[in-house]
C-alpha cells in the first residue's frame, strides 16, 4: 500500500502523521508512505531523521497574516495545487491523510480531484477553517474527541483518539525517575512558548530552597534559549534547557509534574504516559479550544489549569512547591490522567484506511 501523509508544521500536527506511518509500517514493513510538507515547518528537520521521505510544495497560511500576507499566501495556492498534482502522480498513492498544517490543504485536495481516496485526522475538539471545509471531500474523518463530530458528516466521521508515536509505549527503554530529585518537564509546544519561558525564569528566586532537590528539563524554542540558559546558570539550577527535545517520551518518563500548554497532542500525550501536569492553555488558540482540552483533565482531578492571564512566576512556583511536597497527590493525578489515555488510536486509524483503500466503507 502507498500512503501520502499532508500536513505539518507544528509537532501537534506533524507528530500523530509520524505515529500513524509507525503503524502503518508495524503492519507491513513494504507499506511505502510519502509525507508531503513546507520547507519551512518542523517536518524538514524531523523527518529525514527518522528515515521518512518527504516531499515540499510552497504554501502558507492565511489567517492572521494581515492583508499583504493573505494576499502573498492566496496567490501559492495555484501552485501549491500544481506542486501537489504532480506528487499525487508521481507518488500514486492507494490513499491521501491530510493530518492538518498548511500542505494538508492543497495535497488532499488534489488527490480527491484525481480520484484518490482521503481522509482526515484532526486533533482537536474544534477544527480549524481548512478542515471544516477539505470535510466536504473526503472519505474519512478521524477524530480525537466525540463532540467535533458535529461539523462533519455523521456518515464519514470515526471517533479514534489522537494517534500517538510508538517510542511513547516502550517503557523498557525510557529512563526512570532520579531517586531523591523532583523533576519538572516544561514546554510550550514544538516551538516553545514565550510566557511559559517568562514564568520559569520569574520563578526560580522562589523556588531556589529546593534547588539541591529540583531538576528541569525545559523546552524552550529558539528565541528565548540563552536567556533561559542564563537563568538557570545564574540560580545554579540543576536544569537541561534545549531549544527542542527529540525524545519527548524520554522527557516524559522522567517527569514528576508536567508544565505545558494544552494542545491535543500533549493532552495524549500526557494521557498516554498518564502524568500529572499544569496546563496553561493558549489564550489565543482558535475559540479558545485549548482551554477546553484542558477543562477534560481537570474535571476528573489529572490536571491544574492556570490560565496565562493568571500566570506570574510566584503563581508557577507556588505550584511546583505544593505538588513536590505531596507526591501522594501527584500520583492520584498520573492514575486519573492515565484512565483518559488511548494507546489504540494510530491501531484504529490504520485499520479504517486499510478497509479504505481497499474498497470497503466507502462513504457515498
Amino acid at each position: 500500500m502507498r500512503v501520502i501523509i499532508a500536513g505539518g508544521g507544528t509537532g501537534g500536527h506533524l507528530f500523530p502523521g509520524i505515529a500513524l506511518a509507525e503503524e502503518f509500517l508495524k503492519r507491513n514493513r513494504d507499506h511505502r508512505i510519502l509525507f508531503v510538507g513546507t520547507e519551512r515547518g518542523l517536518e524538514a528537520k524531523i523527518l529525514p531523521g527518522l528515515g521518512f521521505a518527504l516531499q515540499t510544495i510552497d504554501v502558507a497560511g492565511i489567517k492572521g497574516k494581515g492583508p499583504v500576507g493573505t494576499a502573498r499566501a492566496l496567490l501559492r495556492i495555484p501552485k501549491s495545487l500544481a506542486q501537489s498534482v504532480r506528487i499525487v502522480r508521481r507518488f500514486a498513492p492507494d490513499l491521501v491523510i491530510g493530518v492538518g498544517g498548511y500542505a494538508s490543504g492543497p495535497a488532499v485536495l488534489a488527490a480527491h480531484g484525481m480520484g484518490v481516496k482521503t481522509a482526515l485526522a484532526e486533533q482537536n475538539a474544534l477544527p480549524g477553517l481548512t478542515n471544516r471545509i477539505l470535510g466536504r471531500f473526503v472519505d474519512r474523518v478521524f477524530l480525537s474527541f466525540p463532540e467535533t463530530g458535529k461539523w462533519f458528516r455523521k456518515s464519514k466521521t470515526v471517533v479514534t483518539g489522537n494517534p500517538i508515536r510508538s517510542r511513547f509505549f516502550m517503557k523498557e527503554k525510557t529512563p526512570a525517575r532520579r531517586p531523591g530529585l523532583f523533576t519538572l518537564l516544561v514546554f510550550g509546544g514544538s516551538q516553545g512558548a514565550h510566557a511559559i519561558n517568562r514564568a520559569v525564569a520569574a520563578a526560580l528566586e522562589e523556588l531556589e530552597p529546593m534547588r539541591d532537590r529540583l531538576r528541569i528539563i525545559h523546552q524552550t524554542g529558539e528565541k528565548d534559549l540563552e536567556e533561559i540558559r542564563k537563568a538557570y546558570r545564574d540560580r545554579g539550577m540543576n536544569a537541561e534547557a534545549r531549544p527542542f527535545i527529540a525524545d519527548m517520551a524520554s522527557a516524559y518518563a522522567a517527569a514528576d509534574l508536567v508544565v505545558c500548554r494544552a494542545g491535543a497532542t500533549s493532552i495524549a500525550e500526557i494521557t498516554a504516559v498518564g502524568k500529572a501536569a499544569v496546563l496553561i492553555p493558549f489564550p489565543h488558540a482558535v475559540e479558545d479550544h485549548q482551554t477546553r482540552n484542558a477543562e477534560v483533565l481537570v474535571r476528573v482531578g489529572a490536571a491544574e489549569m492556570i490560565p496565562e492571564s493568571g500566570l506570574s512566576g510566584r503563581r508557577l512556583a507556588e505550584a511546583v512547591r505544593a505538588y513536590a511536597e505531596d507526591p501522594e497527590r501527584i500520583r492520584r493525578m498520573e492514575k486519573r490522567s492515565a484512565s483518559l489515555g488511548n494507546a489504540g488510536a494510530a491501531a484504529a486509524i490504520v485499520d479504517a484506511c486499510l478497509e479504505l483503500a481497499s474498497g470497503k466503507n466507502r462513504t457515498g
